[in-house]
């Protein structure tokens, strides 16, 4: 299928490249451009910039860039053409014939939904056989963990048999092929007798995982007895990644609250649900990775990690602070008492008592100081010296004066000692710490301004001598870059730039692809008179190569080009002694060409 100019148009003005960014943390519109937290890696401070006339984002911090169809195409791990299929599904229309079939044309789009059907055939293969199997003990297992039938439904749980072939046959029944069934996850090939297949969930309790749009991505499931694992969740499919997806997110980014509650099991998060407290969201079998932490974000503002009481429930919470406090997620620790985990505290207390327990969970600086004091007796003087050392490097992070002194005060009230003591250690440690700040402050500025300059260029793979151009020809590849983004912001004024400099005079043969491309743009354009954007460069150039030009659109987007800056930069690609053009390969017309060009040093500028 081919692409045309116009169908690209309507895919990007359907699905505004602001809109991929607006649950982005510290997301602000300056006038046509929007500023946000990069939600491909974690900061505090906003860098990524997006322009909304334009079309394309770029992120100042990590170099990546593009337009909504590079953004679909990394978070959604697709080829271009898929990632448009996916954009163009949207506003497909029944009277344009070029929307129509996206499925059976791109071969990745059709495997992802053959995949969701597989799992929603599993999921009610499971369910059915909780309710009216032969075997009990799954329906029995949610009663005792006092489950309704209502939340069984609502969540799908289900009862994978205790035998190796029943799902296979069932989904065979149904038209899937073995390969589709190994792919989505639900059945694995036998290592001794590779032609036989197997089911990979037995004789357990099953929880479907569903993505944000509702479709079942995947499975956990919990044994009933001692056998381990104890639990087990699908691989990475097309479809499913744990490691940046929430269990039961679907349900809780449609409850209007401030702050959702971060909980560490599949039962933890339905016995709350259960309860009321349906903003609740767990992780999938593993600590909290980065990506999760930046999905969560999306949707809050705050979160109450409600991990197990245990000491691994406690090492999983600071694990989970330390990416929470990089992207600056404001994060609450709930301390339960007399019990092992939130469902165990319900069945004990009831809704109340734990609605009061949400109200007073603790801020991070009191759960960190409250476990200085694992394994200590602070009756003794030993006990209350390393209860102190352990606390001096939390305190001294502390940034509001008033807010330390108050914990400094309440620490000493407790170990019956003089505050400012302990006081003035902290002072020293923060003294300490602030002369090594700023002893290293200059050198992270100058690395900071060299990585936000020259990021893009180093996630260059596939433009040959690129980076090593730059950096034996900075002059003439900064006039190089120059050029491309007066070309690509004005395209009034390239036809002019295109008559003064043929693309055989540019170093770098990166810079030369994007000149040729952008040229061709513009002429195939020039009767409509569409202000470019990096989309137009569609498939030719990959995500990182997409990138690169979003940087130099985003570098030079406050570059005034007057006509002395543009003579200037001309000048130096005349002027330079090297080209990374081979002459001696060249045509005698090419290269007369280019001789004539050079002699007539075209002065088109008034």
């Amino acid at each position: 299928m081919k692409i045309t100019r116009e169908l690209l148009l309507q895919v990007l003005e359907q699905n505004p490249i602001a809109e991929c960014f607006r649950h982005c943390q510290l997301f602000q519109r300056h006038g046509r451009v929007y500023t946000c937290c990069c939600p491909f890696h974690s900061e505090k401070t906003p860098s990524c910039v997006i322009d909304s006339e334009s079309c394309f984002f770029y992120c100042h911090g990590c170099g990546v860039g593009g337009d909504v169809i590079t953004f679909t195409q990394i978070t959604e791990k697709l080829s271009y053409e898929e990632a448009f299929a996916v954009l163009a599904e949207k506003i497909k229309n029944p009277q344009n014939p070029e929307y129509s079939d996206f499925h059976s044309v791109f071969s990745q789009k059709f495997i992802r939904n053959r995949c969701y059907a597989i799992n929603r055939e599993t999921a009610n293969f499971y369910y059915w056989n909780l309710l009216h199997g032969n075997d009990r003990r799954g329906l029995n297992y949610f009663a005792q963990r006092r489950l309704s039938a209502g939340i069984v439904r609502k969540y799908g749980l289900g009862f994978a048999p205790d035998d190796w072939h029943q799902l296979r046959d069932f989904l065979r029944n149904k038209g899937f092929s073995d390969e589709e069934l190994i792919l989505s996850g639900v059945c694995r090939r036998s290592e001794k007798q590779p032609e036989n297949l197997y089911d990979n969930f037995r004789n357990r309790v099953t929880f479907p995982i569903l993505n944000t749009a509702g479709n079942i991505i995947g499975f956990g499931g919990r044994v009933l007895d001692d056998s381990k694992p104890k639990y087990l969740n699908t691989s990475e499919t097309p479809v499913f990644d744990k490691s940046s997806n929430l269990f039961s997110l679907h349900f809780a980014q449609h409850v209007s609250s401030e702050m959702l509650i971060l909980a560490e099991g599949y039962m933890d998060v339905i016995a709350m649900h259960q309860a009321g407290f349906e903003n609740v969201v767990a992780t999938l079998g593993t600590a909290i990775t980065s990506q999760q932490a930046r999905l969560i974000a999306r949707y809050t503002r705050q979160v109450i990690i409600a991990y197990d009481s245990d000491n691994a429930g406690q090492n999983a919470t600071e694990k989970a602070l330390r990416h929470f406090e990089a992207i600056g997620l404001q994060a609450r620790i709930l301390r339960i008492e007399n019990a092992k985990d939130p469902d165990e505290f319900l069945k004990k207390y009831g809704r109340e008592k734990f609605r009061e327990l949400l109200e007073r969970a603790q801020d991070t600086v009191s759960f960190r100081i409250s476990r200085c004091r694992n394994d200590l007796d602070l009756q003794t003087e030993q006990g209350k010296t390393i209860f102190l050392r352990r606390c001096v490097p939390i305190l001294s992070h502390i940034s509001n004066d008033s807010r330390r002194k108050n914990h400094i005060f309440r620490i000493a009230e407790d170990l019956e000692i003089d505050p400012g003591i302990l006081d003035k250690q902290v002072i020293r440690t923060i003294q300490k710490e602030t002369r090594i700040s700023r002893k290293t402050k200059f050198q992270e500025i100058e690395k900071n301004f060299y990585v936000q300059n020259q990021n893009y260029k180093n996630n260059i793979n596939k433009t040959g001598n690129y980076a090593e151009s730059c950096r034996q020809y900075p002059q003439e590849s900064k006039s190089e870059e120059l050029l491309l983004a007066c070309c690509m912001r004005f395209p009034e004024q390239a036809e002019m730039i295109f008559q003064a400099l043929p693309p055989e005079f540019f170093v770098t043969d990166f810079h030369r692809k994007i000149y040729q491309a952008v040229r061709q743009c513009i002429w195939e354009n020039a009767e409509s008179n569409l202000k470019f954007m990096p989309s137009f460069l569609g498939a030719d150039f990959e995500i990182q190569e997409i990138s690169a030009v979003a940087g130099i659109l985003a570098h030079c987007r406050e570059m005034i080009f007057t006509p002395e800056v543009i003579q200037d930069c001309i000048a130096n690609l005349e002027n330079a002694d090297t080209r990374s053009v081979n002459f001696l390969t060249m045509s005698d017309n090419d290269l007369q060409q280019i001789i004539m060009n050079k002699q007539k040093h075209i002065h088109w500028i008034n």
